[in-house]
Order: structure tokens, then C-alpha cells, then sequence
């Protein structure tokens, strides 16, 4: 799950920032669509609800472009599963096999990227709009057992609606993101005595705060991926078993040092991301702690 979350809040970050821009633009034209002051203060209502537009906005966007932003920027293959053979039908039959047992109404798409990295991805707006992603790393890596346990561990990421609940989340904390971004630009741009330079330092002071408090708020964001990773691990095995989760979990570990450094920004997409030095920013408990709780279920 790991990489899809870096990308989604690189995204949301980016489409919040755009929207902030626009609304800003609009304002100093005297178009007048997001209107917050009121006697030269803060009505701090109005901002509420049109930090609530903007944020909930922000996310629904990033959302609906997950699984285009993860091809893109993954260089994803889809396997085509009517005209497949060999390991690509191998796959497509483990992922669609899984995807039945839990309960799903239409395939997610399935797909290969090429990377010597030992890992796998899913993600996607719904069930019916989703992606399962392997590296050809893996493939050539794991054993079959270990394989199906990956695969099962990103179909309960799907199963269990994880991206619609990193959305709300994610919406939520771009709402207070935007908030308090505003009313921190408002006190800086108290300072200044200039009416026409105040303008632009309150705008370049929203952009500048919105950004830092979105990666602040990432945190909490990654503090709720780490907690859905165990969710998944325990929908993995209920799928494919316990034995084989654990089996993929362990050999995960034993490969996690094959993880490219040269896509860090994809980080968020993986199953087996290295835990970082700053920890709460890692989307990933550590593998050791995935493998205690899964054995203790």
C-alpha cells in the first residue's frame, strides 16, 4: 500500500495548492467565490466551509487519478487477460482468483512494472475502478506460495476500501490544512504596511503554509496507513492462509534490501518499504512487527 499513499498525498497536495491558486486569483480579480473577511477579520465559519470545499475537493481529485498517476509514473504494463501466457496468466489467474473469493463484482486490472525490486502495489478509486501491480523483481524473486500471499495481502487493501478511507481522512486534514493556512497567512500579513505588497505576501503566505502544514498533516495520514497495513495482512490471510501471508511476509523481508532507491517518491506504493529514520512518516510498520501480530492472530 505504501507507494499508492505517497503518490495520493503528492497529488492531493498538488490539486489543493491548484485550487488555492485559482480561488486566489479569482478573489484579487473581484470575483468574489470564496469570501471569509468580514470588517477586516476572519469569519472563521465562512473559512471553515470553504476549507471544507477546497479540501474535500483536493482529495476526491487525487483520488479519481490514483490509478493513472500509479501507470504513469510506475511505467505499468496491464495484462491484457485474453491474450496472455506464462507468468502474466499466472498472475492475472492468482489476482482474479482472490478477487472472487472476496466477494468482488468486476476484475481489478492487473499489471507488471519492471523493476529488480522485490514489491507489489494496488490501488484505484473502487473495486470496480482498481489496480494490482507486481514487479518483475518479485516474480523472479518469490515462490509461488509467496506470491499469492503479496497478491492477497493488495486484494484486501481493495476489498476493504482503503484508498475511500485514506479519502475521507485525507479530506478532513486538508480541511484544517487550508484553515489554519489562511488565518496564519492573515497574521503575517498584518506586518506589512503596504497594501498593494500585502496582497501578495497574504497569497505567497497561504501557499507557503498550506504546503508545510500538508506535510505535517501527512503524518497523520501515514499513522492511520501503518494501521491499515495489519488490516490487509490479516485480509491476506483469510484469502490465500495464514501460512502463506506469514511465507510472504518473511520472504519480503529477506529481499528488503532490494528496494530501488531511485523511485523514493513511489515509496508509499509498496508492501516492503524500509522503515524510514523519520518513522512517522513511514506508511509501513516494520516487517517484524507485520510478522509477530499476523502469527499471533
Amino acid at each position: 500500500m505504501g507507494k499508492r499513499i505517497l503518490l495520493f498525498i503528492l497529488t492531493n497536495i498538488l490539486v489543493i495548492t491548484t485550487i488555492t491558486i485559482v480561488f486566489t486569483l479569482l478573489r484579487m480579480a473581484g470575483v468574489d467565490i470564496s469570501t471569509y473577511t468580514a470588517d477586516g477579520g476572519i469569519n472563521y465559519g465562512s473559512l471553515f466551509i470553504i476549507s471544507a470545499v477546497i479540501g474535500f475537493t483536493g482529495s476526491f481529485i487525487s483520488l479519481a487519478l490514483s490509478r493513472f498517476m500509479a501507470k504513469k509514473m510506475m511505467g505499468v504494463k496491464v495484462i491484457d487477460p485474453n491474450n496472455c501466457t506464462g507468468a502474466e496468466r499466472a498472475v492475472v489467474e492468482k489476482v482474479h482468483r482472490l478477487s472472487r473469493s472476496a466477494g468482488f463484482m468486476h476484475m481489478p486490472e492487473v499489471g507488471i512494472y519492471h523493476s529488480r525490486e522485490v514489491n507489489a502495489f494496488a490501488t484505484g478509486p473502487s473495486k470496480k475502478r482498481s489496480l494490482v501491480a507486481v514487479s518483475t523483481g518479485l516474480l523472479q524473486s518469490m515462490d509461488e506460495d509467496a506470491v499469492e500471499g503479496v497478491l492477497a495481502h493488495e486484494v484486501a487493501h481493495i476489498s476493504n476500501g482503503d484508498m475511500v478511507t485514506m479519502t475521507l481522512l485525507q479530506g478532513v486534514v486538508n480541511t484544517f490544512v487550508v484553515f489554519f493556512a489562511r488565518i496564519a497567512a492573515a497574521i503575517v500579513s498584518r506586518f506589512v504596511q503596504n497594501d498593494a505588497m500585502r496582497i501578495f505576501v497574504h497569497f505567497g503566505a497561504i501557499i507557503v503554509f498550506q504546503i508545510l502544514f500538508s506535510i505535517l498533516g501527512s503524518i497523520v495520514v501515514m499513522g492511520f496507513s501503518r494501521y491499515r497495513e495489519y488490516h490487509a495482512d490479516r485480509g491476506g490471510a483469510d484469502l490465500a492462509g495464514k501460512d502463506k501471508m506469514t511465507h510472504a511476509l518473511k520472504s519480503l523481508q529477506a529481499h528488503v534490501n532490494r528496494v530501488e532507491t531511485n523511485q523514493t517518491s513511489m515509496q508509499t506504493l509498496k508492501i516492503n518499504n524500509k522503515p524510514s529514520v523519520a518513522l512517522l512518516f513511514s506508511s509501513h510498520p516494520p516487517l517484524d512487527e507485520r510478522i509477530k501480530r499476523l502469527q499471533a492472530k
